[in-house]
């Protein structure tokens, strides 16, 4: 029989077999994307807030 045969599309998704630490990302990508997040929308709220102040006069 082969792997297809037991494969359970509604399962835990992952083989017995599989290594856990496998299917997630490092813990330094996940604060850099955090902070990129944040510093991008921090950017984007200042240049807004120029172009509402340029706006108003």
């Amino acid at each position: 029989m082969s792997d297809s045969e037991h494969y359970d599309p509604l399962g835990p998704g992952r083989r017995p077999d599989e290594d856990p630490q496998e299917k997630r990302m490092p813990r330094g990508v996940i604060i850099r994307l955090f902070a990129y997040l944040v510093a991008g929308h921090v950017i984007a709220a200042f240049l807004y807030l120029l172009f509402v102040v340029a706006g108003s006069k």
